[in-house]
């Protein structure tokens, strides 16, 4: 993971010395946090209940920086659990999440407990951290939030800005709606200085395949790689904003750092450059060599939104955010990384 020289330095700036809490950080878009902030100098608490996780990548960490890296296993629903995670931290990257449209409509309450009522008890534990005799923080202290663009829904206009109504589909995307209202709300009522950043299709090295809600472009990966068709849920002319690891964890951490006061303000996270599902199949065929290999399409899924792209125009202005990575240049990555998890397993 590699970010431009002086974006390295501003951010060394803020988070060297500090303590950073990272929730889910034993997660796929949590583990490449915990990295990058390892190399920003931080100190990491990290709490995970490890139920979509596991500690393979972590536990390195944690011997390698054994002073730097914390781990509490326990669930954001554990009030003390996360008050123990929460202790002395001056940032909050609030990941921990159940990441799936197709898994929420299968357990709806689930979703809604982990992604809203979750966000509160993180909000709760920085309040009577942060807040002492009723008073605001002090200091720089800031909660930032994954969000996501499932908010944006079915809207047909593209791109997606922040203004938009939002139009939530699935209880997923109406669970990480609210979780922005949640940080919103304890801005406006307790000074906690917060924001939010909207994820556009966030892939990368290290995100599950052996899921039946794998992400699309692991799914596809392996597929291809052990030579079967990718499958493809709709007609496959549905386009996303992909996103690398890269640049998502770059945003956070500007977020994390931006000077400015936060107030629950919601930055899209994207490129600004959208792929439909039949060309992105094409492309990593390709890239697999084995372009003969055409996708199968099956039956839509519920809660599917059929466009995204973001308009990161206000991430730009105020965090001085800009993508790093291109598409080809993090599908190179995670089909490197798929290759290697396959000659050392046998299995991507």
């Amino acid at each position: 993971m590699k970010f431009p020289a002086d974006t390295v330095e501003r951010l060394r700036r803020h988070y060297d010395g500090r303590t950073v809490c990272v929730t889910g950080g034993a997660g796929f878009i949590g583990g490449h946090m915990v990295d990058a902030l390892l190399s920003l100098g931080a100190v990491i608490s990290v709490i995970d209940d490890l139920s979509s996780s596991t500690l393979d990548h972590l536990a390195g960490l944690i011997e390698l920086e054994p002073e730097r890296v914390r781990f509490v296993h326990g669930s954001i629903l554990d009030d003390a659990a996360v008050a123990d995670a929460v202790e002395d931290a001056t940032t909050i990257i609030h990941l921990a999440a159940i990441g799936s449209v197709p898994r929420s409509i299968v357990d709806p309450q689930r979703s809604w407990s982990v992604n809203a009522t979750g966000t509160v008890r993180i909000m709760e534990a920085a309040r009577h951290e942060w807040c002492k005799d009723g008073k605001p923080p002090a200091g720089k202290e800031r909660v930032v939030l994954a969000a996501s663009s499932a908010a944006y829904g079915d809207d047909p206009a593209l791109p997606k800005v922040e203004t938009q109504y939002p139009r939530p589909l699935s209880p997923y995307a109406a669970s990480k709606l609210a979780g922005e209202h949640i940080l919103a709300s304890w801005a406006a009522s307790f000074g906690i200085s917060t924001a939010c950043v909207r994820f556009f299709n966030v892939f990368g090295p290290r995100q599950p395949a052996d899921s039946a809600y794998a992400a699309v472009i692991p799914a596809f990966s392996k597929k291809l790689l052990n030579g079967e068709a990718p499958v493809i849920f709709g007609d496959g002319k549905q386009s996303r904003d992909f996103t690398s690891v890269t640049n998502a964890v770059l945003a956070t951490l500007l977020a994390g750092a931006c000077e400015r006061k936060l107030v629950g303000e919601v930055f899209n996270i994207g490129t600004g450059n959208r792929i439909d599902l039949l060309d992105l199949a094409a492309l990593m065929a390709e890239l697999c060599g084995v372009p003969h290999l055409k996708p199968e399409l099956r039956p839509a899924r519920v809660g599917d939104v059929p466009h995204s792209l973001a308009d990161f125009s206000r991430a730009r202005d105020i965090l001085g955010y800009k993508p790093v990575e291109t598409l080809r240049d993090g599908l190179d990555e995670t089909l490197a990384w798929a290759r290697r998890e396959m000659a050392g397993t046998g299995k991507p």
